[in-house]
């Protein structure tokens, strides 16, 4: 019994390989469509650099906490926007279309970051790009699912993923190749554009999804590309399963309506559809609420937090986490065909949990160990550079850096080293200048910390907890589990599920951090993650290795709890028993 499932994934491996080298054709198209999550990652990681440098173009920007996360997050509103008509975009034109247009849209948006004038002109020009992405988001995993051999489906889908966090790192590379560069954040935001043009040109020499094709009545269309993609033997075991498919959705057609208020009371009306739901729902949900995006976002930021002031070395400590997320992705493409969807997301989420715990208590010992601060050394700047707070406050003796901090203030560090007591001062360019003057560092958004180094190599190893599994499978499973004539609505829902947490998540993690401090905040997301775990495991099941419609009767049926396989594997092994 040991040995026969370790036998098939070993297959299911070497499978994987073989398709993928011997057809340059597959490889072509998923690397061709996964440039979508390529735009998707270079534009979640390049805003985190980027916006240490806006916010000192535009003061309103630093000084205001809520228009920086304005600025980050109306991209996720934005994909709100995209990822709800995305849906009707992929059912109506198709997914290749739907993808082109991602292409222009995203275009328009770097273009507008890159020469946008004032604060709410790269607000304009981050909805754009937001809109693009989000788009892009649920149609490349889409295309690419379903223009895959069945066999390594949940590989290929992967490629998606790891262009995600490819892209993340190539926003770190091009934020620090920017940052002595005039105009660097609009250089930062406006390189975003050619991607998409890469992609639009290899976009227009790829065909349509065959599934798609298939459905819209154009079946010799589907089976040329399907004989591209598919051995010989196996074209016309996919062709009768999507006649089956389209045949099923024919007979329902009259039920199902045409509109999407008729198709949406259609599909919660379905029980295999509402399951499918349920189970797509939660995994994107979840996927954002163990705080990843807060990382991606604000990475170079909570470096600073954790007591390293440089901004370049905080970008370059920034770029060692997306590294790590790159090799979690690999990681991903090698696992998921052959321990499956479920497991993955589960072990995932334990370790992501233990990380965000880790990271409570370093970020509270940080807090609790911060320097104190010097009065006669503050007060030597003169009252005008001395913060306020502190000049009103009844009793300085108990004041550290980090109270320091909380009341909107800047910590100046001593000569004789970051750890000992140093002023707290107004936080103004021109303080700020007279501290540099010193030879001193200036702090403003954490403070110095013997243990700050454990805090990053802590959040790399959360990057790889969170990489393999809940970085990835999330797409994968709602790229394949709901029927095909739900498919673009369903996936739509889904998408619209992941931006609408991701957009609460990103527009309240500063304002948590002002609020709850760093250790708070990261306890409140092992909280979210740890509701994740329990979600995941009720409503999840494995779809590892079953085509779609063998994925529809699965959840029709429903499946048990106390088994992480699925109905495919538990029949191979019947009749290997027998």
């Amino acid at each position: 019994m040991e040995g026969g499932p370790e036998a098939a994934s070993k297959q299911e491996f070497m499978e994987f390989w073989k398709r993928a080298t011997s057809s340059p054709y597959i490889m072509r198209l998923a690397l061709s469509a996964g440039i979508g999550g390529l735009l998707f990652g270079y534009d979640t990681g390049v805003i985190s650099g980027a916006l240490l440098y806006i916010r000192e173009d535009f003061v309103e920007v630093d000084k205001k906490l809520w228009l920086q996360e304005v600025i980050v997050s109306m991209a996720v509103a934005g994909a709100i926007i995209g990822a709800a008509l995305g849906g009707w975009m992929n059912d109506t034109f198709g997914r290749k279309t739907s993808m082109l247009g991602a292409d222009i849209v995203f275009f328009l948006g770097a273009i507008v970051m890159a020469v946008a004038p004032a604060p709410w002109v790269l607000v304009v020009g981050r909805i754009l790009v937001g809109f693009g992405v989000g788009i892009a988001s649920m149609t490349s995993p889409l295309y690419i699912s379903e223009a895959s051999p069945t066999a390594i489906r949940g590989a290929l889908v992967c490629i998606n993923g790891l262009l995600i966090t490819f892209g993340q790192f190539l926003s770190y590379l091009i934020n620090l190749a920017f940052t002595k560069t005039p105009g660097t954040w609009r250089w930062m935001l406006g390189v975003a554009g050619l991607p998409a043009v890469v992609q639009f040109v290899l976009m227009l020499t790829l065909p349509e999804s065959p599934r798609w094709l298939y459905n819209q009545g154009k079946e010799n269309e589907s089976r040329k590309i399907l004989e591209k993609i598919y051995k010989a033997d196996e074209v016309e075991g996919e062709i009768k399963a999507m006649r089956e498919a389209v045949e099923q959705e024919k007979q329902e057609e009259g039920l199902i309506g045409q509109t999407l208020g008729e198709k949406m009371k259609a599909a919660f009306s379905n029980v295999a559809v509402r399951r499918g739901l349920y189970a797509g729902v939660t995994a994107q949900v979840a996927q954002q609420f163990v705080g990843i995006n807060t990382v991606m976002y604000y990475s170079p930021t909570i470096v600073q937090f954790a007591g390293i002031a440089s901004k370049s070395t905080a970008l370059a400590l920034s770029l060692v986490t997306s590294g790590l997320n790159a090799i979690g992705s690999i990681l991903s493409m090698l696992c998921i065909d052959k321990y499956g969807r479920r497991k993955l997301m589960l072990l995932s989420l334990i370790a992501i949990i233990i990380c965000l715990l880790t990271l409570t208590g370093v970020f509270y010992q940080a807090a609790t160990t911060a320097p104190p601060i010097d009065n006669v050394y503050t007060l030597s700047f003169g009252a005008n550079a001395t913060c306020q707070a502190y000049l009103d406050a009844p009793n300085v003796s108990s004041w550290n850096c980090m109270k320091c901090l909380k009341a909107e203030c800047a910590f100046c560090a001593s000569t004789g080293g970051n750890h000992l007591p140093g002023a707290c001062l107004a936080e103004t360019k021109e303080v700020r200048a007279v501290c540099g003057e010193q030879k001193r560092v200036w702090f403003s958004d954490g403070c110095p910390s013997k243990i700050g180094v454990l805090a990053v190599i802590v959040l790399g190893l959360y990057i790889l907890a969170y990489s393999p599994g809940m970085g990835s499978v999330p797409w994968v499973l709602n790229s394949e589990i709901y029927p095909l004539r739900f498919r673009g609505i369903c996936g739509g829902i889904a998408a619209v599920s992941n931006w609408c947490a991701n957009l609460i998540v990103s527009l309240t993690f500063l304002s948590l951090i002002h609020a709850l401090g760093a250790a708070g905040t990261f306890l409140l997301f092992a909280g979210f993650s740890t509701i994740g775990l329990v979600a995941i495991y009720l409503l999840v099941p494995e779809t590892k290795g079953l085509q779609f419609e063998e994925v529809e009767k699965l959840l029709q049926k429903g499946f048990n709890l106390c088994d992480c396989t699925n109905p495919k594997i538990d029949e191979e092994k019947a009749s290997t028993s027998n």
